[in-house]
């Protein structure tokens, strides 16, 4: 991805540096600190300046002081009214900040991946291995080893994955030179037979060497050194990648290597060698082409790169950093200049009706510019008086809504581009359904952004989804907000943004994310014009370091774009609001956590769990959910299409406890349990909740499905015996199939629970005997009345009797008689054949033998059933 261009004389910093005859970038000069009182636009430190010398100043530079302080003050009182309030400040302030920065050499323009080195021909062992890294880490918190897996983790490639790999990375290279020879042929043998590539990091160290040889390499490392003027090599001829002279004096003339590819001449392993971490942003864009040259192309990122800036609160802000007609007509030349280096840039305006004309009079002319050249940009609607969509109805929604679009066709700006952004986020994530349906029928939105989904940070790891067909894409920040107005109080100084700029923050957001939608204010293009600096600089800096594209579409091809790259995205996963204060701020007042179940119960389906779900519900300090009219007392939310209802549709399945700290929601769906995906969306939305599971012999299970079904009339069920469908192949009927796996599938209880337990610690599953809950139900609430910690105690043994007419126990009622679930339980069914007896028992018998040794590495007790199965 890089570029051959200097970084400008620029130094970077680290502790130490892996010179295999050179080292990595190191100690960032500072450029020279320039005091603010010598900044020539500014009136007052000019004064200040002229007045603190060394010598006392003589009476002609009083006179001028003196002079220039009249003619401020007779402007000032010239300037009563609020007419002149920003023509004064911007006297005053001076002009605002370029962007200055130039690069060495020519703007980079080829979209070529820029691999100096042709990579090896792929083998046919090359094909077997899966584009994975595997990487071995100091420890779980080691520094470069986090950068590491940042990185990884912010370009979506897969690391730390069980099968063959891509690429290896060491984060201490001395650490694969230490390996037990036995383990380092096998290694090195795999490496080889694959082609499969390794980049190492040699690691920091206290004390300097110079030349200290490479055990094993024909390389020497200087280590310790501060290092300045970074170049990279284009030259194909050379191995060395990159080279930086010494800060040193008695070094000066030498360059020293930072990072080295190894072709594999030397023992038939191809590697990337770096003198230091990744703490130098040049390194993290080695690190990735050297995962992607080593993987021949396997694992690599597209050069394309996406930008989409958003201009937040047009017309919103308050009087004295709103935009005047100067600041318009800076914006249309610095949009003329990007579209040299960014085809068909736009800016992209929301705005806020409510709030026009509402600044100082050149404010307000700055006002009617936006709207005279409303053709030169992109639009979309905001909020109508910028409420946060969260505190509102539907109702009033939908009114703010259309006092905005109708400001637009008064003002003819374009009210068809289908995207919109609520003031804060709010109602975006977490979802506020009223603002979907108001955003579909007032303006047609079908793509919008946030930054809060899943959460606000770590920034690299914000996703799309998609929610009521409204495209949902992550949105990044560029270190810009409403507050951030004149670079000599931005936060940490014009330094601090200089660094995200200059292969910093805001530089690698672009890197990493194929498309990158950034929020910027009004406020930021006004005074100071900080957007304008901050991305001119860095789209300058990416054409002159990079081989990147730069491209910029309207949203609604940028959401298809997005999904079309990452399509397993769009299913959202709905998180836990509790967990996250900003997500708290933007939920509707009325809605609560405790609204969600504290437990569930989640099978598998004919196990016992419409019994166990009875016995919960008598529980006085116990409530279940409410009965769903498709699915009865199941809510089936979790592992199917009404995942995609919202956390709102299940929520109104939970009354509002009167007493929360007291009350324990559940709900019982049986058929979570073998869902591939119900433990993800479970974790996500209930990370405190308990899991109940109840499990008899798998064939038993198998059978009675069998039945249920054919007691259902189910046409495939009572088509076939129940030898047919265990033993349907993958050729025969569909339908047939499909009851086959109903009947199998769910009985494989260690692999499903092993999914579970990936998600939730065992602490927080129980695993019920159904077999016991039908025999000795009392025993089996009691033990789990204390798995929930639920209090008040309840005395099952005077509510559950046994009914000899069922067959199993039942509900005692104030009338001191039983009260049994419907005709449709406990049934009684011909015994099971034979062979299909012993048929399913070498089939479960894998499973079964798992299933002990998982519980006996939980200390979960094992059931009767169990042990009787495997003897």
């Amino acid at each position: 991805m890089e570029g051959d261009q200097s970084p400008g004389g620029s130094a970077v910093s680290q502790d130490t540096y892996l010179l295999i005859g050179g080292a990595p970038p190191l100690q960032q000069g500072r450029p020279r600190s320039v005091p603010r009182g010598c900044r020539p636009w500014r009136l007052w430190h000019r004064t200040s300046l002229c007045l603190a010398g060394p010598r006392k100043a003589s009476w002609r530079r009083r006179v001028v002081v003196l002079a220039v302080l009249i003619a401020v003050l007779l402007l000032l009182l010239y300037s009563l009214g609020e007419s002149s309030h920003r023509t004064i400040m911007s006297m005053v302030r001076g002009r605002p900040p370029e962007a200055a920065f130039r690069c060495n050499g020519p703007v980079n323009t080829t979209s070529q991946l820029p691999h100096p080195h042709a990579p090896p021909r792929p083998t046919q062992s090359r094909l077997r291995e899966d584009p994975k890294v595997l990487l071995f880490t100091e420890t779980q918190y080691s520094r470069t080893g986090q950068a590491i897996i940042h990185i990884l983790v912010a370009n979506r490639i897969k690391y730390k994955m069980e099968g063959k790999y891509g690429v290896v990375v060491f984060e201490n290279f001395e650490r694969y030179l230490q390996i037990d020879p036995w383990n380092r042929e096998l290694l090195d043998k795999y490496l080889r037979d694959y082609g499969v590539g390794l980049v190492g990091f040699m690691p920091a160290r206290e004390e300097t060497q110079v030349g200290a040889k490479l055990r094993g390499f024909p390389l020497y490392v200087h280590s310790n050194l501060g290092l300045e003027n970074v170049s990279l090599n284009t030259d194909t001829t050379y191995t060395p990648l990159e080279w930086a002279a010494p800060s040193l004096p008695h070094f000066s003339e030498e360059r020293l290597i930072l990072s080295i590819l190894d072709k594999g001449d030397y023992d038939g392993i191809s590697r990337v060698l770096f003198g230091g971490n990744l703490d130098f942003w040049l390194h993290r864009l080695l690190f990735l082409d050297a995962v992607s040259y080593l993987s021949l192309g396997r694992i690599s990122l597209s050069l394309e790169r996406y930008i989409l800036v958003d201009i937040d609160d047009i017309f919103v802000a308050k009087k004295g950093v709103r935009m005047t007609t100067d600041d318009v007509k800076a914006l249309l030349d610095s949009q003329w200049r990007l579209r040299e280096l960014v085809p068909e840039w736009r800016f992209n305006l929301g705005f806020s009706g409510k709030y026009y004309q509402n600044g100082y009079p050149e404010e307000n002319a700055g006002d009617r510019m936006l709207l005279e050249h409303v053709d030169e940009f992109w639009w979309f609607g905001h909020m109508w008086g910028h409420t946060q969509p969260h505190t509102l109805t539907q109702e009033k929604l939908e009114h703010q809504m259309q006092l905005n679009k109708q400001f637009a066709l008064a003002h003819n700006i374009p009210t068809d581009s289908g995207y919109s952004i609520a003031p804060h986020h709010s109602g975006v994530y977490p979802v506020h359904e009223p603002l979907y349906d108001a955003w579909k029928k007032v303006w047609n939105v079908r793509v919008t952004s946030s930054e809060e989904y899943p959460h606000l940070y770590p920034a690299r790891l914000r996703r799309g989804f998609i929610h009521r067909n409204i495209m949902v894409l992550p949105r990044q920040t560029c270190g810009l907000f409403t507050h951030t107005v004149f670079i000599d109080k931005y936060p940490g100084g014009r330094q601090t943004l200089d660094s995200s700029i200059h292969g910093g923050e805001l530089f690698l957001s672009i890197v990493y994310n194929p498309i990158s939608i950034f929020m910027t204010h009004l406020s930021n293009y006004g005074n100071d014009r900080l957007a304008l600096y901050t991305f001119e600089s860095v789209i300058k800096f990416i054409k002159c370091w990079t081989n990147l594209s730069l491209r910029t579409v309207p949203p609604l091809q940028l959401g298809e774009k997005y999904f079309h790259l990452f399509p397993n995205e769009r299913d959202p996963v709905w998180g836990y609001p509790c967990a996250d204060r900003r997500h708290m701020q933007i939920w509707a007042k009325e809605k609560s956590c405790e609204q969600l179940p504290k437990f569930l119960v989640i099978g598998p389906q004919k196990t016992g769990t419409t019994a166990l779900y009875t016995f919960l519900a008598m529980h006085p300090a116990i409530v279940a959910n409410y009965p769903s009219a498709d699915t009865f007392e199941e809510v089936q939310f979790f592992n199917g299409k009404n995942y995609y209802k919202g956390i709102d549709w299940y929520m109104n399945f939970f009354p509002v406890p009167a007493n929360s700290s007291s009350r324990f929601l559940f709900e019982k769906s049986a058929t979570y349990f073998e869902g591939e995906m119900v433990p993800q969306r479970v974790k996500a939305l209930l990370p405190h909740s308990r899991l109940v599971v109840t499990v008899i012999p798998p064939s038993k299970r198998a059978y009675s499905w069998y039945h249920h079904m054919r007691a259902h009339n189910d046409p495939t069920a009572l088509q076939y015996t129940f030898h047919q469908v265990i033993t349907a192949g993958d050729g025969d009927p569909r339908a047939l199939r499909s009851l086959r796996n109903k009947c199998l599938v769910p009985g494989m209880y260690a692999k499903h629970l092993e999914r579970w337990l990936d998600h939730f610690p065992a602490s927080q599953l129980i695993l019920i005997d159904g077999e016991e809950l039908r025999s000795d139900p009392v025993y089996v609430m009691n033990d789990l009345q204390r798995f929930l910690g639920i209090q008040p105690f309840y005395n099952y043994t005077e509510h559950l009797r046994y009914d000899k007419r069922k067959g199993f126990f039942c509900q005692v009622t104030e009338e001191d008689k039983t009260k049994c679930l419907g005709r449709g339980k406990g049934r009684i069914y011909p015994p099971m054949n034979e062979s299909d007896a012993k048929l399913l028992k070498e089939y479960y018998q894998p499973y079964n033998v798992a299933l002990e040794k998982l519980l006996t590495r939980l200390d979960y007790p094992v059931p009767k059933w169990l042990e009787e199965e495997l003897q």
